[in-house]
């Protein structure tokens, strides 16, 4: 099928989300006849997004957090857009842009709407919280003609909580919402410079063993079990580190007094920040530790092992369907302080079998989740879709 002139309107909550999440997708859909139009909040990578994909982008006053008046605001907002754009397409993309994208496209009429679950915020909510983001999540979904969670463990949760549906329910490929860049997470495409100014930045020195993570700096992602295991561990395991690389968010889901204060006075903790040249951190490391809480279908482990580090990460939806225990890496209980801090010292005690299931680990992802076969994947179903 033919897709010349067909619009497809593509939405997050915020730039960033763009950026990262779904990085060249709209560029590859647009070199396949589709008319692409960006929408999220504005934020500094909007510039930077435009520019990368070559597609305009549309600024929408969606939050993150729960607004409702704002909300509403924007949903009236998006509403007078679709109407006026008439897209084929709407297709949205994180918890809030889901919503308000969902429910403004089915106002609008648009005939094809589709929303990506990449993670669940309820899962970790609790009381009338979580009461209130099934009923959101349910209410996007309704709206949406197709749901399409990005991870088989995932689909698992959302049909047998009875969310939806199961005929709107779909897998893209083996998972994931973008698949990952196989030529940029690969060490021959590192430049020595910036490697040498990584390692000085960190006081590099191979005599050290490194325990790296990388993502924001919340609860969510399990930071207060993996400073605390580190903790413990530390007096034990010499030389050990652990670095920390993302940004600390301190309006959403904030860190611990105890766990911010550990982070900035133990010496051999050290935090960079966010930075976009993560794959220069993982290929110093001697471990990637991914303890998060809830995911859909996360990149970074998939990025690490790319790069030949080892990965442990929490037994849940999305790390499982990319770790295999003992096979391609180690899982640990969620939440649970000990069975993260047994896993690392089996990995620091066991080197040559953890070299093993990165190798492993990096061969499943060459050959289930590579970009350019996920994006085509994508376009097939977009295609169909359109039928």
């Amino acid at each position: 099928m033919i897709v010349k002139n067909k619009k497809l309107v593509r939405i997050t909550t915020v730039p960033i989300s763009l950026k990262y999440l779904i990085a060249g997708q709209m560029k590859f859909m647009s070199s396949n006849g589709f008319d692409v139009i960006m929408m999220s909040a504005d934020g500094t990578e909007r510039e930077e997004v435009t520019s990368n994909e070559n597609c305009e982008h549309i600024t929408i006053p969606l939050t993150r957090k729960i607004t409702p008046i704002k909300d509403l605001k924007a949903l009236f907002i998006l509403y007078r857009l679709l109407k006026k754009l008439k897209p084929d397409i709407v297709h949205s993309h994180t918890p809030k842009a889901g919503v308000v994208g969902m429910m403004a496209a089915k106002m609008a009429n648009v005939p094809v709407r589709i929303h990506t679950v990449a993670g669940l915020p309820l899962e970790t909510a609790k009381g009338k919280k979580r009461w209130l983001l099934e009923k959101v999540e349910k209410l996007t979904y309704k709206c949406a003609t197709q749901v399409w969670p990005n991870s088989n463990s995932l689909f698992k949760f959302i049909a047998e909580n009875k969310f939806t549906s199961r005929n709107k329910l779909k897998v893209i490929g083996k998972g994931s919402s973008n698949g990952i860049d196989v030529t940029e997470f690969d060490t021959e495409t590192l430049d020595l410079s910036i490697l040498n100014d990584i390692k000085r930045k960190i006081g590099y020195d191979e005599k050290n063993k490194y325990l790296l993570f990388v993502g924001r700096v919340v609860k969510d992602k399990g930071i207060e079990e993996l400073v605390q295991a580190f903790l413990n561990i530390k007096n034990e395991y010499k030389n050990i580190k652990l670095v920390i690389v993302g940004p600390l968010e301190h309006d959403l889901d904030p860190l611990s007094d105890y766990t911010s204060s550990k982070i900035n006075d133990v010496p051999e903790i050290i935090t960079t920040g966010f930075s976009s040249q993560v794959k220069y951190y993982m290929h110093l490391a001697n471990l990637f530790v991914f303890p998060s809480h809830r995911e859909g279908f996360p990149n970074v482990p998939m990025q690490a092992a790319l790069m030949n580090c080892p990965v442990i990460a929490s037994e849940i939806n999305g790390n499982v369907d990319i770790v295999d225990h003992k096979k391609t890496g180690l899982l640990h209980t969620v939440s649970d302080l000990l069975s993260l801090e047994l896993s690392i010292k089996f990995a620091l005690d066991n080197p040559a079998m953890m070299k093993e299931m990165a190798i492993n680990l990096k061969e499943k992802i060459i050959a289930n989740f590579d970009r350019k076969v996920v994006q085509q994947l994508i376009l097939r179903e977009y295609k169909k879709c359109l039928e």
